[in-house]
């Protein structure tokens, strides 16, 4: 009886010091902002300006790169304008919805944060 009552009570402590690090490592949506920036920017890099380009220059691949650097507080304040953010103790869920021109097509993201983490769990165009 006394080992299941150790048992029960290690259990306890353990996930209620694991509850207190989760709420204390809540990333804020500053934090997020500056996660999504720059998966954005690498994303636009690695993908718009390497893989779309490829058969161009490396002037214009250059150029794009460059347009992404210069675009980042831009895009940045559009990331804060259009991001949700649902606070619980433990996580928060972020949502970005991000439509820059009715020609190009629009994306929302959906993230999850914890322990000073982020995981994007969902991606649609």
């Amino acid at each position: 009886m006394k080992h299941l009552y150790m048992i029960k009570s290690l259990a306890i402590a353990t996930l209620a010091g694991l509850g207190i690090a989760m709420a204390i490592t809540n990333p804020s949506q500053s934090d997020y902002e500056e996660y999504a920036i720059a998966q954005l920017t690498a994303y636009l890099k690695d993908n718009t300006c390497t893989q779309t380009l490829k058969d161009g220059d490396n002037l214009i691949q250059h150029s794009c790169t460059l347009l992404v650097d210069v675009g980042r507080p831009q895009l940045q304040k559009l990331i804060a304008e259009h991001t949700n953010q649902r606070g619980f103790i433990f996580f928060s869920i972020y949502r970005t919805e991000l439509s820059i021109s009715p020609l190009l097509p629009a994306y929302r993201f959906e993230t999850v944060a914890a322990l000073q983490k982020f995981y994007t769990y969902q991606i649609r165009k």
